[in-house]
């Protein structure tokens, strides 16, 4: 049965997927207690996109440059289509990433929850902890003293 989403929660939960590392949500996948079958709305393919930036983020667009990505679209048995888009060549990545985005969508929802997106969410999160302290160990305080002149 698919469950109303708030394209908030999607957002996250597809970003989360797109970067974390293929092996570890290998891992994770294979945690979870059934495995969803699918049919293919769309194979696994990689192509290109345009990056587009901004100056200042407010300046006139340019395009920055192109980035590979693999991306596929998939239903699984109930219906509910997933799809998955990582940055890369890895077409494992985008399948798991789409089957889990599908199932995220149903009732199989709290258990991917807990088994996938939450210890995934905790390494992000530790991961740039850890990052903030090696940049904090850097930082010089600089200071100016009064001397007296007007």
């Amino acid at each position: 049965m698919t469950q109303e989403i708030s394209p908030q929660a999607r957002k996250g939960w597809m970003s989360l997927l797109a970067t974390a590392d293929e092996a570890r949500l290998a891992a994770l996948f294979d945690t979870l207690d059934a495995a969803p079958d699918h049919d293919w709305l769309r194979a696994p393919e990689t192509g290109g996109v345009m990056v587009r930036g901004r100056t200042g983020a407010t300046g006139a667009p340019f395009n920055l440059g192109e980035m590979t990505v693999t991306r596929c679209t998939l239903k699984i048995a109930g219906g509910t289509v997933g799809h998955g888009y990582v940055q890369g060549r890895s077409k494992r990545q985008a399948e798991l990433a789409a089957k889990l985005d599908a199932m995220l969508q149903t009732d199989a929802a709290p258990e991917v929850q807990d088994k996938v997106l939450a210890p995934l969410r905790h390494e992000k999160s530790t991961a740039r902890d850890a990052r903030a302290a090696k940049a904090a160990a850097t930082k010089v305080d600089f200071f100016t003293m009064v001397r007296g002149e007007d």
